[in-house]
């Protein structure tokens, strides 16, 4: 290295050092206002919670922008440098004047867009090299003329050749061009970003989120995002992308965990997967509603003070019409039905116990006889049980359990045969938006909900008498305290603050509280692998977001689900019409162009009209095959995973179901890894060839394949490795 080199270098750590000196006290200084908050300082406990919180945010997210703080800076031809970072910094002695930009901040796009022939009035680029908070080295790009001195690309290759660690990395330092631009998007509906495998589209997305947090602060950080990812494995590699952007008020589930107090991860075969992810399965879902509301097959003698009434088909049909046409949910519109049957048994009553001496014009009298046998007919254990039969509060789980395993039930809710099982909760990822969509035409319990709000409100009158009396208490004991002391009592605790005192406020972070509310709704929603989702899994999504601004996304040549989309506007145009954009992403950054050139032979064969993604970089590494009898076959398998043990990064071995070693190509979909077994791909290939595909550009260094029966056709060019 020249001196000039090393003198800058020392210069540069010199500054990033002051940047995490006033990262600390920053960092310090919020967390003494959190300890503070947390300690009430005098406000009403609703006051502290949303304080506390605001706060918590805060210190979370000073506390995770410690790796890599500045990764960069700016030269301007006039002459100003601007270092850019995770987050913003300033110098409160000089007018608040930033020493790092965050790296959503508009004034650090130049840093991803910037480009010899457009520098945007810029000189010089200069990309940092760290290691936690050292400062190692740095790389800088000429932008004064075209075709300058560029090291552009230093940064890029270093990071996509580097080993792949447990989960995947943020790019904030190494933003594409064609990245930026989508991140940056300035669109309020939805956004969907397709591209081929290693496109960086998923990363991309995440930065989308984090940038709309940073833009949107306040009205995003009230409702919080969500993030659905197609399995528990896929949220694990990509969770730790956002806090690592300093951003926490975002929700990450799977389509199987939508529903809250489930999680789902079984899947139904193609063609009952097909059938539940078809809105036509709504016409199912309210016949089955339907036919729970039942006639009597005979009439139901009550008796009430000694005559007998009788609860007929006539009176059932006519209160079920009332209640239906109500146009409430089952469960609320039980009331409807309710009222009808009570009153006609109570008409019906009252007529023959007052017949010869009572008639309608004695109002008061009438009433007051109805009000008792109200009172009987609540106590009367026979007529509830009727009422529980014909009109029954249902859940979402009890009517679709009930449902799945009565052949009956089915063919009387015009469903088809394949629906049958013999285990009705034996739940699947299939039936969480069936679940989801029966809590809507079921409706809550409104009994119950009113039992509950009439038991807080008497907690609540309880605790403000209870918190007079200690009021009381203490004007009694007034002349043994000091009267400063008293005076200082007396304004501040007031019956109401002392009840609010013992007052339970939910404390739970947004994300918990989300999470645990079927009826939140977000004011984003990221999908990714959107193309397996059905279209009763978008019903589900748009309830959770009513102002319908999305990311989705996907690549349709991936589609492995028999019910998951075939074209974005057919999925998307019923809920948002006209307010949907495209972007593709083109250039694949993960896989190397000797494992891609194998994978697009494959994708050449089931989707010729679809191009494969061009990669950045070539690593010299051939991909190879390997033909093994079944006994070898087991024995390969543990050879390829002890030689990756012994190398940096991660590896996997795909293979069918079944394959004793071997994970499902479903189960990696969006994951990386450097080193790729995949073993047997000719049945992997039977089981649907986007299958294969997915498994084929898992690997972003080494790739093998290991196999018994002949290779396909697409992959007979691989070079066969023979082994003694």
């Amino acid at each position: 290295m020249s001196q000039e080199y090393e003198e800058e270098l020392r210069s540069e750590r010199d500054y990033v050092a002051g940047l995490y000196a006033r990262l600390d006290a920053e960092r310090a200084r919020v967390k003494a206002e959190y300890e503070a908050a947390l300690g009430g300082n005098g406000v009403g406990a609703m006051e502290r919670d949303v304080g506390v919180r605001a706060l918590g945010r805060q210190v979370k997210r000073l506390d995770v922008v410690d790796n890599g703080l500045c990764f960069g800076r700016l030269d301007a031809v006039s002459g100003e440098r601007s270092y850019i970072g995770r987050i913003g910094l300033f110098d409160e002695d000089d007018e608040y004047r930033p020493v790092l930009l965050d790296w959503r901040a508009p004034a650090a796009r130049p840093f991803y867009t910037a480009t010899g022939a457009h520098p945007e009035g810029l000189r010089r680029r200069r990309q940092f090299h760290t290691r936690g908070r050292r400062l190692l080295g740095f790389t800088d790009e000429d932008l004064g003329r075209p075709g300058g001195d560029a090291q552009g690309d230093a940064a890029l290759l270093a990071a996509v050749n580097a080993p792949r660690g447990e989960g995947m990395r943020d790019i904030v330092a190494t933003i594409q061009a064609e990245q930026d631009e989508i991140i940056r998007l300035d669109h309020p509906g939805v956004l969907v970003i397709e591209g081929g495998p290693g496109t960086g589209k998923t990363v991309v997305a995440l930065h989308r989120v984090a940038y709309l947090l940073y833009t949107q602060r306040e009205r995003m950080e009230r409702h919080g995002a969500l993030v659905v990812g197609p399995n528990p494995a896929f949220l694990h590699h990509i969770g730790r992308v956002l806090p690592s952007l300093g951003e926490t008020d975002v929700v990450f589930t799977t389509t199987g965990d939508l529903v809250p107090g489930l999680h789902v991860t079984a899947e139904d075969g193609p063609e009952a997967a097909r059938l539940k992810g078809s809105l036509t399965i709504l016409d199912v879902l309210k016949a089955a509603v339907a036919d729970r509301q039942r006639l009597p097959a005979e009439p139901v003698p009550i008796v009430l003070k000694d005559v007998t009434v009788r609860i007929d088909a006539e009176t059932a049909e006519w209160a079920r019409q009332e209640a239906r046409d109500s146009g409430l949910p089952h469960n609320e519109a039980r009331a409807v039905f309710t009222d009808i049957v009570t009153y006609v048994l109570t008409e019906r009553a009252i007529g023959r116990i007052g017949k010869g001496w009572l008639s309608r014009d004695d109002k008061d009298e009438w009433e007051s006889m109805r009000k008792g046998l109200l009172q009987d007919l609540a106590a009367d254990e026979k007529f509830t049980a009727t009422l529980d039969e014909l009109w029954p509060v249902l859940t979402p789980e009890e009517l679709l359990s009930s449902l799945y395993p009565s052949r009956d039930r089915l063919r009387a809710a015009g469903a088809s045969p394949e629906l049958w099982r013999a285990d009705g909760e034996a739940w699947t990822v299939s039936d969480v938006p069936l679940l989801d969509e029966l809590a809507d035409l079921l409706g809550r319990d409104r009994t119950a909900e009113h039992a509950a709000e009439r038991a807080a409100a008497a907690e609540r009158k309880a605790q403000a008498e209870y918190a007079a009396g200690v009021f009381e208490t203490m004007k009694l004991d007034r002349e043994e305290m000091d009267e400063d002391v008293m005076l200082s009592a007396e304004n501040l605790l007031y019956a109401e603050d002392l009840a609010e005192r013992f007052v339970e406020h939910d404390t739970r972070t947004l994300v918990e509280r989300a999470a645990a509310d079927r009826d939140w709704t977000y004011r984003h929603v990221v999908v990714d692998e959107a193309q397996e989702l059905s279209e009763m899994d978008w019903r589900v999504l748009m309830r959770r977001c009513a102002g319908r601004s999305f990311t989705v996304v996907g690549d349709l040549a991936q589609r492995r689900s028999a019910a998951g989309a075939r074209s974005w506007g057919e999925m998307l145009a019923p809920y948002v019409a006209d307010r949907w954009v495209y972007r593709s992403l083109t250039v694949n950054y993960r896989t190397p162009a000797e494992i891609m050139a194998v994978a697009a032979a494959v994708l050449a064969e089931f989707a010729p009209e679809v191009k494969a993604p061009e990669s950045v970089r070539a690593t010299g590494v051939r991909p190879w095959s390997r033909q093994v009898t079944a006994d070898e076959r087991a024995t390969a398998i543990e050879e390829f995973v002890r030689e990756e043990a012994r190398r940096p990064g991660t590896s996997v071995v795909i293979g069918p179901p079944g394959v004793p070693g071997t994970v499902p190509a479903s189960r990696t979909k969006g994951l990386e890894f450097d080193a790729v077994l995949v073993v047997e791909p000719a049945a992997i290939l039977d089981a649907g060839a986007a299958d294969l595909y997915v498994a084929l550009t898992r690997a972003t260094q080494r790739l093998g394949v290991l196999h018994q029966e002949p290779l396909p056709r697409a992959l007979r060019g691989l070079a066969e490795v023979v082994r003694h």
